[in-house]
């Protein structure tokens, strides 16, 4: 029963990344279309490390939680599979181990991408509020000079 719920949770899985590429492959396509319109920081959106965190990573977690929890509530549940609780463990372990390894990394990784782009986006608002004020000094500027320039031919009249 549970090798039945096992393929099942695999073939879940497997339908949901498929679903998932499919939905971004339709996103790039969209994005292409409007590449030209914008600059690069503005389709700066969807890296590679975020389409490996929604289709692996998320997937395998919730399928390896998912079957995990189900061994527990049938092992609880069920004589037959509570004999076998222990080898269904060995291979939960077995399966989380490396799984465990990959996804730390990857989010290691991803972490690491959205600290950059959030050092990228401050550094950038920071440039736009110094623009600003140059702009605003410079009007200033520019108007302080106007009123010497008429109080000058005022004077001469």
């Amino acid at each position: 029963m549970l090798e039945v719920i096992a393929i099942a949770c695999v073939f879940l899985g497997m339908t949901t990344i498929l679903k998932m590429t499919n939905a971004v492959v339709e996103r790039l396509k969209k994005k292409n279309k409007e590449k030209t319109k914008m600059s690069k920081e503005a389709r700066e959106g969807i890296t590679f490390n975020d389409v490996f965190m929604f289709m692996i990573a998320v997937p395998l977690v919730l399928l390896w939680v998912g079957f995990a929890g189900f061994v527990i509530y049938h092992g609880l549940r069920d004589p037959e599979v509570l004999g076998q609780l222990e080898g269904y463990t060995t291979l939960i372990a077995i399966l989380g181990g490396p799984a465990l390894l990959i996804i730390n990394s990857a989010l290691d990784v991803w972490k690491q991408e959205q600290s950059e782009k959030t050092n990228f986006y401050k550094t950038k608002a920071q440039a736009v509020i110094d623009f600003n004020a140059s702009v605003l000094k410079q009007s200033q500027d520019i108007e302080v000079k106007e009123q010497e320039q008429d109080h000058k031919e005022r004077g001469k009249k």
